[in-house]
């Protein structure tokens, strides 16, 4: 991202930062550590990535740390310097929110969009926003300073907590994949349970979350959902979370506090997995999962075991070529 020429001294004082090295190094851009280019602002905060920003294209590095300031670069010692980079993409680049019509008399405090539809019974707490096109289902309830992003659905009896971003395409509340095949086809379980989202919650854009059949589908306080999240009906979410895209949960799972599941990780019905466990990308986990722990696989599994697996295997054709009658002399004739 391209912002204006700013010397290191401005960049300094725009994030409250103390100045290490050269106050006239300027820079015309900001990017992640993955993308500078000479002029660059990037940010360092764990030490895994520290020697590499002190190493790269960059000219003014936000860091956390005082060190020796490498040559031609200048670093700004902040607290935080996650939240420092962030301030400086808001200042030059400020986010700029959905369009809102004036509250009306039904929802004082609440801006609401274009066509957007609210059922009977519905109560909508002040310093929400609701986008154009949004349908929101009767007898919901939607908690302080909720963020409703363009085309959400969000179905009957549906608990949104306060400070909840949603973004655009999500489906809260929708029925329960639950069948039972007779000899004339399949019939639906039907759904009466709800989805009760919990506060400081952000839910992707075309993320899906099916209400609960008897019971509620419940999603913890900040916890954070990618797009293209699909989960399952009377699953529970504790606190926390973080869920990448393309995860699925089935029904009637227990994800406890904590819990990161990578992208496309899929999760069958009635499984449960331990509190701050980490399932990394493209992982099956067909069991349950102790906490505490790093899984991975097909059938997912503590992450070291599974690379041993995976190297194993490498191995295999000369362990194969070893057992050969050729390799050992013995031959096919009796003795």
């Amino acid at each position: 991202m391209k912002i204006p020429l700013h010397t290191a001294r401005e960049i300094a004082q725009l994030v409250e930062g103390v100045l290490l090295g050269d106050p006239e190094v300027c820079a015309t851009g900001i990017n992640e550590i993955h993308r500078v280019e000479p002029g660059d602002i990037t940010f360092s905060d764990v030490p895994k990535y520290l020697r590499r920003a002190l190493e790269s294209p960059a000219s003014i590095i936000l860091v956390n740390q005082e060190m020796e300031v490498p040559p031609g670069k200048a670093l700004i010692l902040t607290p935080f310097p996650f939240r420092s980079f962030n301030k400086l993409l808001e200042h030059f680049a400020p986010a700029v929110p959905p369009t809102f019509m004036p509250s009306s008399a039904y929802f004082p405090e609440v801006e609401i969009g274009q066509n957007v539809i609210i059922g009977e019974g519905t109560f909508i707490e002040p310093g929400c926003k609701i986008g154009h096109n949004t349908v929101i289902g009767p007898h919901c309830y939607i908690g302080r300073n909720t963020l409703i992003y363009p085309n959400v659905s969000i179905g009957a009896h549906t608990y949104i907590g306060s400070h909840v971003l949603i973004q655009s395409g999500c489906v809260i509340g929708g029925e329960a994949f639950y069948y039972k095949r007779f000899p004339e086809g399949s019939e639906r379980l039907l759904s009466k349970g709800r989805v009760v989202i919990g506060d400081y919650v952000e839910i992707g854009a075309n993320t899906t979350i099916d209400r609960g059949v008897t019971s509620d589908t419940y999603i913890g306080d900040h916890t954070k959902i990618d797009n293209l999240v699909q989960i399952g009906h009377d699953t529970f979410i504790g606190r926390y979370c973080q869920i990448a895209a393309q995860v699925g949960i089935a029904g009637t799972c227990i994800i406890e506090d904590g819990v990161v599941l990578w992208g496309q990780v899929g999760v069958p019905s009635g499984v449960r997995i331990g509190a701050k466990a980490t399932v990394l990308a493209k992982s099956g986990v067909l069991a349950s999962l102790p906490g505490n722990k790093v899984y991975f696989g097909f059938i997912a599994k503590e992450v070291k075991k599974a690379w041993r697996e995976i190297a194993s295997m490498g191995q295999l054709p000369r362990l194969l070529r070893a057992l050969e009658p050729s390799a050992n002399g013995s031959t096919d004739e009796n003795p």
